[in-house]
């Protein structure tokens, strides 16, 4: 060893005939093996593996001499090592290699697998600080699994504080020496806050040991200006080492015994040409059995993401190693079950940060979980699950922060007990997406029917190591178009460019083009593959929120759909779509207009029956605006119907109501509830139907309006599939429109309504008997809150008129409010009194005039009731004040009753009739309510 330093010490002091670049290489051969020597002189421990694991590479003299040679990618710097150079590094081998693996016969004890192991996994930010590791050794001790294996990542930040230190050294950066004290700092101070004595002191000797050989390899790096893959994996497992050695020396503080697993001396996997590892399994097994003959432990904290080839060269299983690794070694165990513990509650049906209805899954299929991951949900590696499979292992996720959140199991379908809520009749599990991809078409007739054609073209995209997120060709072969990362296409089209070139010059090949910004997003479902039309629902809530897709794809498995839009729709589409499967169609988004007398109470039904809805009938019913006539208040989740008068409120702006309403993608369904009797908003009728906007409304004026504005609102109406209700412009509460609608709708045909259509009015003539005066029971009606602010709106008859015409027209009479006679009940001297005060006042001038009129069908024994009439044999309508018979049914009404009767083919000799409350908030807007639960009926709720 002395004649080694001796030498490289002499090379270094030769004077180079090359300048610059050419004295470096021919000096760093040296270098390296005087920094290694020096490392292994610093070491000052026994060659044991097991001792310290930084040790490793010292005891590996092929290890050293591989690294050396890739170190400077000139093995013919070794070459020239000859005579007693060459003599002296076998010294080297030859004396490390006796002390390297001992031939130890594996110990009698046998490894117990199956059900008595669980496997726990632990990730960064678990075992981020002193007190996250106590509370994981915590977790680790409560456990009561007979046998257990931890496998810990690296403190959370430390792998990338590691890789740091790698590009500092090799940018010959002198700052990685600082960034090294950083990394020793950390762990000692976690350290010190977690051990004591022996423990301590043991550890505080590995770790500065283990960053006085870093420091060395790491000059040794700086020098060279240049890493290896064996030498950055090497440098950056030791996050794992130390975070797992601080585990369990605090489980074994708390009184549990416990054994450190290096993983480097278990886990064997063979490097492949993508970037990855294959585990060896057979090898991996007979390596446990050796390792666990020798530590009887029935606690083991592993480190995770670290493993060795089988050369015995240290390796990593690349980024998200570690939960690879957990799931290696529950292959390798049989263990019961697998937990992967994370800062999430489980894994959720699409991302929270974009969608914030995505909720937790409690099962999925490993297919499932496989096909999220892939299309980047944040579940697991792909590679997780695969040694898992094989022996039905079920994965748990769950959350350290959250122990009371069950967390979601990843096993077979058959193993699944189905939650019996969200929706889990839904065939898609979940949603992902990926951003950041362009899409490349590759076009032209001269495809059609050429072999080999698609061979070429994915030849071309793989020389250039671009990867092909998904694939899409239509059958008549004219075009393929596959998705690539954005930061590849350009490199990806010129190749295509280059291998198509003769056949783009002959017309065979229209075109190479690149679509870029796009975005893929997936829907994963096990279930999709057995249920007819998924596809269909999947499209259809992409339509509805104005979404084009360009390009299609879908495996014969049916797990996914795959579908790729413009990066700008991504976060549009997955609400979109996640709101169709998960919040189930009869999420309604509403925007309630006029919170006066009738809206403010439909507001306060709304918040009694809310939460009933939603439990029972799966019905949600979120009120995303209040517009009054100068303010009002958005949400974009649901506003709280219990505080809404209290919340602070905007200038209203009906355009930017509407819009706010409407906007909400993660809603499929949009309604306006107009509570006023404004005929500026029921103008805006037309407009939020055509844009896909359900409309319910007690509000007469649209349908009593012009004829031309109506015909044309209910041409729209049926020719789309959006809904108008109004059931309560007539009879309040009552269901007449609906009972109308029901007689045409089965074929009868209608010949006569007749009815007393005012609860004001009613209430009045029902009350004027006796000797009591005409002005007294209309000012009773106003105080009981029966008529308008002003009672001349009611006894005008303009009320009545209205509903007249709705009904005409619903009967299929195209009338005009013009075309019907009213008789109104405002003296002619009175219709301008100045207030409704003083109409008061001076209605009882009339008082006898009307007592006159009562005493009149007294004596005939009659009453006085004021009715509407549509005519529909003579086509015309009427309004005014009848007199009836005692016995007739319009004279036995009480209160504020109405009254309908119709008179069709089917009810020729006795009449339909309907009656009941017709006037007051409550009913009206019961009736406003009932439309609001016809909508969600007709949209899928169940009935």
């Amino acid at each position: 060893m002395h004649l080694l330093h001796t030498h490289a010490a002499a090379k270094l002091k030769r004077p180079s005939t090359n300048g610059g670049e050419g004295r470096w290489h021919s000096l760093l051969p040296c270098v390296l093996l005087l920094l290694l020597y020096k490392i292994f002189l610093h070491a000052r421990v026994p060659l044991s593996r097991s001792s310290n694991p930084t040790n490793y590479w010292l005891h590996q003299p092929r290890s050293i001499l591989l690294l050396s040679c890739n170190a400077f990618h000139s093995p013919g710097h070794f070459l020239r090592l000859q005579g007693r150079d060459s003599y002296k590094l076998n010294i080297l081998a030859s004396v490390t290699s006796a002390d390297i693996l001992p031939d130890e016969a594996v110990g009698k004890a046998q490894l117990p697998k199956g059900d008595t192991w669980s496997i726990h996994k632990f990730g960064g930010t678990c075992v981020g600080n002193s007190e996250r590791i106590q509370n994981v050794a915590n977790i680790i001790v409560k456990d009561e699994s007979e046998r257990k294996l931890v496998v810990v990542s690296a403190m959370s930040k430390v792998t990338d504080m590691m890789y740091d230190l790698i590009y500092k050294a090799q940018s010959r950066d002198d700052s990685y020496v600082i960034a090294l004290e950083a990394v020793l700092q950390k762990h000692k101070l976690t350290a010190v806050d977690l051990l004591e004595g022996d423990e301590l002191a043991n550890f505080l000797v590995r770790l500065h040991d283990d960053i006085n050989n870093l420091k060395a390899m790491l000059r040794a790096i700086h020098i060279a200006g240049h890493a290896t893959e064996s030498f950055s994996d090497f440098v950056v497992g030791h996050g794992e080492l130390w975070s797992a050695q601080l585990l369990s020396a605090v489980v074994r503080k708390s009184g549990v015994e416990c054994t450190f697993m290096d993983t480097r001396d278990v886990l064997i996997v063979n490097p492949t040409s993508s970037n990855q590892v294959d585990p060896d399994y057979l090898e991996s097994g007979r390596r446990l059995e050796k390792w666990y003959s020798q530590n009887l432990a029935k606690t083991v904290v592993a480190t995770g993401f670290i493993a060795s080839t089988p050369q015995n060269i240290p390796t990593t299983l690349k980024r998200d190693g570690s939960d690879f690794s957990a799931a290696i070694m529950g292959a390798l165990f049989k263990a019961r079950q697998v937990t992967i513990w994370t800062d999430v509650d489980g894994v959720y049906s699409a991302d929270p940060r974009k969608v914030s209805e995505a909720v937790i899954l409690k099962q999925l299929s490993y297919q499932e979980a496989w096909e999220m991951s892939y299309f980047g949900a944040n579940v697991l590696h792909p590679r997780t699950i695969i040694p898992v499979m094989k022996y039905d292992i079920p994965i748990v996720i769950r959350n350290i922060f959250n122990l009371a959140a069950p967390g979601t199991v990843i096993c077979r379908p058959a193993d699944f007990e189905f939650e019996d809520c969200h929706r889990v009749d839904s065939p898609v599990k979940g949603f992902a997406t990926i951003d950041n991809l362009a899409l490349v078409n590759v076009e032209g007739t001269g495809m059609a029917g050429v072999p080999g054609t698609a061979s070429d073209i994915f030849s071309a995209v793989k020389d250039v190591g671009a990867n092909v997120i998904m694939i899409s060709q239509a059958s008549s072969e004219h075009s393929v178009c596959f998705a690539v990362p954005e930061k590849e296409v350009k490199a990806v089209a010129a190749a295509l460019e280059i291998r198509f070139r003769q056949a783009l010059d002959a017309g065979r090949l229209s075109q190479i083009a690149v679509i870029p910004s796009c975005s893929i997003l997936a829907a994963v479902g096990q279930k999709m593959a057995s249920t007819p039309g998924v596809s269909a629902t999947l499209f259809n809530a992409l339509a509805k929120a104005n979404i084009n897709v360009r390009a299609i794809a879908q495996g014969c498995s049916e797990y996914n759909i795959t579908v790729v839009l413009k990066r700008e729709d991504c976060i549009k589409a997955l609400r979109a779509v996640h709101s169709r499967f998960y919040l189930s169609r009869t999420t309604i988004s509403m925007g309630i207009i006029g919170p006066g007398l009738i809206g403010g109470t439909l507001l306060d039904q709304l918040r009694d029956q809310a939460a009933v809805l939603k439990e029972k009938f799966n019905i949600d019913l979120r009120v995303m605006g209040i517009a009054g006539s100068r303010t009002m208040l958005l949400s974009d989740t649901g506003i709280d119907l219990s505080i809404w008068r209290d919340l602070q409120k905007d200038k209203v702006d009906i355009q930017k109501f509407v819009q706010h309403v409407h906007g909400n993608d993660f809603i499929p369904n949009t309604v306006i509830v107009d509570c006023t009797a404004d005929s500026y908003v029921a103008s805006h009728y037309h407009d939020w139907l055509c844009r896909g906007i359900h409309v319910i409304t007690p509000n007469k004026k649209a349908n009593s309006g012009p004829l031309d504005q109506y015909l044309k609102l209910r041409t729209l109406q049926r020719q789309s599939y959006t809904h108008y209700f109004y059931e309560a412009t007539v009879g309040a509460g009552l269901p007449i429109i609906s009972t109308l609608q029901g007689l045409l709708e089965t074929g009868d045909k209608i010949l006569r309504i007749e009815g007393i259509f005012s609860g004001t009015l009613s209430y009045i003539f029902n009350n004027f008997v006796g000797a009591r005066a005409f002005s007294e029971v209309v000012k009773e009606a106003k105080e009981a809150g029966f008529t308008e602010p002003d009672p001349r709106d009611d006894l005008s008859g303009m009320d009545v008129a209205r509903k007249v015409i709705i009904l005409a027209r619903e009967s299929g009479l195209n009338l005009e409010l013009s075309d019907i006679p009213v008789q109104s009940l405002v003296p002619e001297p009175l219709k301008d009194s100045a207030s409704p005060e003083l109409f008061l006042q001076e209605l009882s001038q009339f008082n006898v005039d009307w007592a006159k009129q009562r005493q009149e069908a007294e004596d005939a024994g009659e009453v006085l009731r004021y009715v509407g009439v549509v005519d529909v044999v003579n086509q015309k309508g009427t309004v005014e004040l009848r007199r009836y018979k005692k016995e007739h049914p319009f004279a036995q009404l009480s209160g504020s009753d109405n009254i309908i009767a119709f008179s069709t083919q089917r009810y020729a000799k006795q009449p339909l009739i309907v009656r009941g409350p017709g006037a007051g908030a409550e009913v009206t807007a019961g009736g406003v309510f009932s439309d609001i639960l016809r909508l969600a009926s007709y949209l899928g709720a169940p009935s």
